[in-house]
């Protein structure tokens, strides 16, 4: 999967609507960096997770059918417990909260619709070829960049330039940027062209691709980069590592979007107005305020009418579904929750991540106990209200064509927990409670997790109770929860000090898994590898994954294989739930209605 966006505790983070890929969303999900393929679509409840819990049924869009106001204005929250990062480009950012602020003035080329395809309904229309390794694009008339330039197709030409580039250290680089022709060669320095990217004049381009694959259609990299205005690397006007940092793209962004950046208050707030040229029409709002409000103040700014729209923490539902001048939306979301297992490091120089055989959870029956110790169903149930339910397999209900529904997941079963650690030999040889590993050394497992919201703690403390009630200790990393950025810092530069993680994932459009769990996949935090999941992966995204049939059967072996090794034990899928003030008009969360974002408006 692709872009950025991991995520964090629901309760902590903004349920973005987000995402991790390749269209046209944005990120993410929970709080947390999206994949990448994340594109801002979730699903509604129909779609999955309906069988866990089949009594919550949320609307998918506003009641208020007035007309919107002229000039209207709007307030919109960023649910977060720290600043923003403010890494506001597609090829660069990493989490859900620059997600958020880049769906306002940035979109992607090619629209998806409601099961995440590719479309000709956005600011470029597509054709492919009958062998399905060539691609056509063309950019409509009165597509143009805040600055009044037209977006050209070197512009998403310049987007590839970037992400193949070898000095790119972002998180984005995977199969389907790979998959162009001529791409690899251009990654290891052998080239300064990209042979599978063709530009025929200003809106016309092809893209040749090495391998058909159903990805084509549903993780398509359509972001451009404006090259005129954040400057050009390919001539040495600037470099990667200045670009990422340059004013262009933390202070001063533009975009084509319905949206215009006015003001950034750095990590606080952002200011928008109106795109009076935007190329679907003119939109309703005068002016966009986002802002940054604690998940434990955001319920008192709805019910006072500072916001007017936001995601809402599953773990306030209760005090929230009741106030009178609000509304609540949700949708089964694109994002799961997860404990990861940390077996090996990122290998910068391969660019590739390594296993090590003897890190300290290498033991694929530790991480099956530790995933049968857990007792998701009562987290759910319990503090977040029926809103979160146990996950069963990392291909996530959403993609019901995709999940596994005879894979059930490792229920709560200390016993069958014990059993295991029995027999591969983590036994409590001193007596103290507490097992030791295979070697009849002390083990103590490091845990690390995030602050923020009303349930991080109790939900980290509660694992850690599951967890010694099998005869695991685990400690929490330097003794406390992080905060999101030192975490992720810590998880994706590998610190020693991790052995576990809870972290969360925005799975975006595309049910490949490759960008996350994949050899090469910066994402894949845990560092396994195997052949089995190369091989599997690969399958997945090959030409004969165009028969449904037999995709559906890769990713059920690839389901039973990461069932088998527990890289990650998924722990909960989750409801989105976000707030409307009775005032806003035009406002869905219906996927594939994404690009309605310029009709959203108040009507009073």
């Amino acid at each position: 999967m692709k872009k950025r966006s991991l995520m964090l505790l629901a309760s902590l983070m903004l349920v973005l609507s987000v995402f991790l890929a390749a269209c046209n969303g944005g990120n993410s999900a929970d709080g947390g960096k999206d994949n990448g393929k994340d594109n801002g679509k979730d699903t509604n409840t129909e779609k999955g997770g309906e069988d866990a819990k089949a009594d919550l049924d949320f609307p998918l869009e506003t009641s208020n059918d007035k007309e919107a106001i002229e000039d209207g204005e709007m307030t919109i929250a960023m649910v977060a417990d720290e600043p923003f990062e403010g890494t506001l480009n597609r090829n660069f950012y990493s989490g859900t909260y620059d997600a958020e602020i880049l769906d306002f003035f940035d979109e992607g080329l090619l629209d998806t619709d409601g099961d995440y395809i590719i479309t000709n309904e956005g600011a470029a229309t597509y054709e492919l070829s009958e062998d399905n390794k060539k691609m056509k694009l063309t950019i409509k008339d009165n597509v143009n960049w805040h600055d009044g330039e037209p977006v050209k197709t070197t512009d998403l030409l310049y987007s590839y330039e970037l992400l193949g580039h070898p000095d790119y250290a972002g998180n984005r680089y995977d199969f389907i940027i790979e998959n162009v022709e001529g791409m690899p060669a251009y990654h290891e320095g052998k080239t300064k062209e990209i042979s599978g990217i063709k530009i025929i004049d200003d809106k016309n381009m092809e893209f040749t691709f090495t391998e058909a694959s159903p990805s084509i259609l549903s993780g398509f990299w359509s972001y451009a980069t404006p090259r005129h205005y954040v400057g050009d690397i390919m001539t040495g006007e600037t470099t990667i590592k200045e670009l990422e940092s340059s004013d262009k793209i933390r202070v001063n962004p533009i975009g084509f979007g319905p949206y215009k950046i006015e003001k950034i208050v750095p990590g606080e707030s952002v200011l928008y107005a109106r795109n009076d040229d935007y190329w679907r029409g003119k939109p309703a709002l005068k002016s966009i305020v986002q802002k940054v409000v604690s998940s434990a103040t955001i319920v008192e700014s709805m019910k006072k009418g500072d916001v007017d729209l936001a995601s809402i923490p599953a773990d306030q539902y209760e005090t929230v579904k009741d106030v009178d001048n609000i509304e609540l939306l949700a949708k089964v979301d694109l994002a799961y929750t997860y404990i990861g297992f940390k077996q090996g490091k990122w290998d910068a120089t391969k660019k590739e991540n390594v296993t090590d055989p003897k890190a300290k959870m290498a033991s694929k029956e530790l991480r099956q106990a530790m995933w049968h110790a857990m007792d998701n169903k009562t987290i759910g149930e319990k503090l977040y209200h029926g809103l979160r339910f146990p996950a069963t397999s990392l291909i996530i209900p959403v993609f019901d064509s995709f999940h596994d529904e005879s894979i059930e997941g490792r229920a709560y079963d200390p016993e069958k927990a014990k059993e295991l650690l029995e027999e591969a030999g983590f036994k409590d040889t001193d007596g103290d409670g507490f097992r030791e590993d295979q070697k009849g050394e002390k083990l103590v497992i490091n845990f690390a997790t995030m602050s923020g919201g009303e349930t991080a703690e109790p939900i980290a403390k509660a694992y850690m109770q599951n967890w010694a009630d099998v005869g695991l200790k685990v400690e929490l990393v330097d003794g406390r929860l992080h905060d999101f950025n030192a975490f992720y810092d810590m998880v994706e530069n590998d610190d020693p000090k991790i052995d576990i993680y809870q972290g969360a994932w925005g799975t975006g459009s595309d049910p490949d898994p490759s960008g996350l769990y994949g050899r090469t996949a910066s994402f894949n935090y845990t560092r396994y590898t195997s052949e089995k999941n190369d091989e599997l992966l690969k399958a997945g995204t090959s030409e004969k994954a165009f028969d449904l049939e037999y995709r559906k059967d890769i990713y059920n072996q690839w389901q039973e294989l990461m069932f088998e090794d527990v890289p990650v034990a998924p722990t909960v899928y989750r409801y989105a739930l976000e707030a409307a003030n009775n005032r806003v008009v035009n406002y869905t969360i219906e996927p594939g209605k994404e690009a309605e974002r310029y009709k959203w408006g108040v009507s009073e």
